[in-house]
């Protein structure tokens, strides 16, 4: 039931996490529909070579939740690799406590932050450390008759008062804005329970994260590549959905893959947070890799060969990944969640990630990612403190 069965599904997922809108998750899966091939399937020959334990694979609907849904999975696989019974959490509970989080620091900033269903993985995190945790049958976050999350009017009621509070049409902030704010959510989303019973006993979130969920906040660290800063060292995540302003420790390009080979290696699975716009992912086929020619160099029939098969790829540099994130062509689109690693045909060595737009590709749910997408295209990725080679943790200090 918690693990993904490669066997099963070979037989020869902001959502955006910059989303400004609800609605933009359907309209990118939509737009990555025409990056695929029917033959792709059948032109890929994946052999498994980690596959750990995971929870089912989710649908975020028309939200930008994608970070807490990646997140709260990765926490999920926690569980199993601390040998707990998974619970499958509430990724709306997250969500809803870095909105009301978010709205505070939006006021104090004047508006001068982003707003939006938009997030990171270390929100999940904070959250758990502010909030606790609940599981997903307690709060769906499905407050008002949806079978799925739909939270566009909310978002904008939410900038609408936001943006009423920012005015201070009274010359002075009163207290009542907050509960007015809150007031909306969870006339949305549901109001969190105090207590909950859970499996016959009595719990607060508080208890439930200590006593059930049982991580330690302080385990994770999250990490990304610049040459703008120096290398071991903590700076900031210049990614606008970084509402919180938070630092995450800077490794070279190839550290990151290094550190998700041990990761894996060592049972513990990756919270990954990445660019999804690029011609060479496609979620209909399950795959993703960098092309070595530019998509609008290439031929008519390079374009409908994209998919169909292993393809060479270019190396990837510091200087190359940091071109791409200056001049925007790297976003930070999406969050997904790490659970192995597989080869192909080639011997090419590919990520397996779990994603949470549903069942509604060649891999159900799953998708294949080569290390150089890793490398070329991630903005963070987040992992257990001992999934960390030595000789990287000593020099990051954890």
């Amino acid at each position: 039931m918690y693990k993904f069965s490669m066997k099963s599904v070979f037989v020869a997922s902001v959502f955006l996490l910059g989303a400004s809108s609800s609605f933009a998750q359907d309209i990118l899966v939509n737009s990555l529909k025409v990056n695929a091939s029917d033959k792709s399937k059948e032109s890929f020959k994946f052999t498994e070579q980690i596959n750990l334990g995971t929870t089912s694979v989710k649908s975020q609907g028309s939200s930008g939740t994608c970070w807490s849904y990646a997140t709260n999975s990765f926490l999920e696989s926690e569980m199993i690799r601390m040998g707990k019974q998974p619970v499958e959490l509430s990724q709306i509970f997250s969500a809803r406590n870095v909105y009301v989080e978010k709205g505070k620091n939006y006021v104090r900033m004047h508006g001068a932050v982003t707003l939006g269903d938009g997030g990171s993985l270390h929100d999940v995190i904070n959250m758990y450390r502010k909030y606790g945790s609940v599981p997903r049958e307690v709060y769906t976050g499905l407050n008002y008759g949806t079978d799925k999350n739909k939270l566009a009017e909310m978002a904008a009621i939410n900038e609408g008062v936001l943006a009423a509070v920012v005015k201070n049409p009274n010359g002075q902030l009163t207290p009542s804005w907050e509960k007015a704010y809150t007031a909306v959510i969870d006339s949305y989303l549901g109001k969190v329970p105090e207590n909950f019973t859970y499996k016959g006993k009595n719990y607060t979130p508080q208890s439930f994260a200590k006593e059930i969920v049982g991580i330690n906040p302080d385990d994770y660290v999250e990490m990304s590549s610049f040459t703008t800063a120096p290398y071991y060292q903590k700076t900031l995540l210049a990614v606008p959905d970084n509402w919180s302003f938070d630092q995450v420790y800077n490794v070279k390009v190839n550290d990151m893959t290094d550190v998700i080979d041990n990761a894996l290696k060592k049972g513990y699975t990756v919270a990954w947070a990445t660019d999804v716009s690029e011609k060479s992912f496609s979620w209909k086929n399950g795959v993703a890799y960098v092309p070595n020619k530019k998509f609008d160099d290439m031929t008519a029939d390079e374009k409908a060969d994209m998919f169909n098969g292993p393809k060479p790829e270019p190396e990837i540099t510091a200087e190359m990944r940091q071109e791409a994130f200056d001049n925007y062509q790297t976003t930070d689109d999406h969050g997904m969640h790490i659970i192995g690693l597989a080869k192909d045909q080639t011997g090419k060595e590919y990520y397996i990630v779990k994603n949470s737009w549903g069942e509604t590709n060649d891999y159900k749910g799953f998708l294949f990612v080569t290390k150089n997408f890793v490398k070329y295209k991630t903005t963070a990725l987040m992992v257990n403190k001992g999934g960390i080679p030595a000789e990287i943790a000593k020099k990051l200090g954890v």
